[in-house]
């Protein structure tokens, strides 16, 4: 029982620093992500690349799209305009990954007491600095916890029925990590937590890569609750987030064995060969996309057409 207060506990504080994170980085970034975002909208390569910035400052793409949705449903954006954000979205979510793969026993309380001194001591763009720092040291400090907790869930038979299950079906893998991202609400938590089980040996890494696979769908889900209500062409844009990471998933599983033996050869640690995978995966299916960004609008004009009034 204390075993899972402990890991709903990480969860919580993972979720608070990463958004303790993403309000330091915005107050930093003042307005100037929404101008930008108009700004560079009127070629799709600027569009692409400049929505791969501000994801990577925002550290989530589920927040990023629910502003390019919010743009959509006011009609300052075309639905058209916002598949290369779409594009750039997804590898702009991989800094988070490759950011808590990183070994950072020491240098996480650093980054923790520099966050409270200037929080505590510094003005205005220090504390906003301090915030981000403290969050991210805070980041670190829960995944040394999930690590930590992944040896102690292993002795439960529900877990060790579940990682079984895991084991013999990348289906199962790829389900899990569809299903526990769209409840958290975020991929970085659950991959996060994925790292955990990995660097202790319960989870291999084609499961593992199953498991990001599957997150890579389940963080759509904020995408399209922010759609609901927003009109036709913001469910357009939440329904073309959620196709293209679903073929791209689609294209990818084929390759599933090669891939994990090409993914081993990049690091020996098991969290940044996690993260190495999703920054590589999320480049490749969006690099291979973004040329046919016209037969993909079209695709879901047809598959969601816009009702006439």
């Amino acid at each position: 029982m204390m075993t899972i207060i402990y890991f709903c506990a990480l969860i919580f504080i993972f979720l608070w620093s990463m958004g303790l994170l993403r309000k330091g980085l915005m107050a930093l970034a003042s307005s100037r992500i929404e101008k930008s975002l108009l700004l560079f909208t009127d070629h799709p390569v600027k569009a692409f690349l400049i929505s791969i910035v501000f994801t990577g400052v925002l550290q989530s793409s589920s927040a990023f799209m629910v502003i390019v949705i919010g743009f959509v449903s006011t009609g300052i954006l075309t639905f058209k305009k916002s598949i290369p954000m779409i594009l750039g979205t997804n590898i702009g979510s991989t800094f988070t990954t490759e950011f808590i793969a990183i070994k950072m026993d020491v240098f996480m309380w650093v980054l923790i007491a520099a966050g409270l001194v200037c929080i505590i001591f510094g003005r205005r763009p220090f504390q906003y600095a301090g915030k981000s720092l403290f969050g991210l040291g805070m980041i670190f400090f829960c995944i040394q916890g999930f690590s930590k907790i992944a040896g102690m869930m292993t002795s439960q038979p529900e877990t060790l029925r579940f990682l079984e299950m895991m084991q013999h079906s990348d289906w199962t893998a790829l389900l899990s990590g569809t299903v526990f991202t769209a409840i958290v609400h975020s991929s970085s938590v659950c991959i996060g937590i994925l790292m955990g089980f990995m660097n202790e040996g319960t989870v291999a890494l084609k499961e593992g890569i199953s498991f990001v696979l599957g997150s890579n769908i389940g963080t759509c889900i904020t995408a399209v609750m922010a759609a609901i209500s927003g009109g036709y062409a913001a469910r357009q844009t939440a329904y073309a987030h959620v196709v293209f990471n679903v073929l791209g998933v689609l294209l990818c599983l084929p390759f599933l064995a090669l891939i994990t033996e090409f993914v081993a050869l990049l690091a020996s640690s098991p969290s940044q060969q996690i993260a190495h995978f999703s920054l590589l995966f999320n480049v490749a299916s969006s690099l291979l996309f973004f040329p046919f960004i016209r037969p993909f609008h079209a695709l879901i004009l047809f598959l969601l057409p816009a009702r006439s009034t």
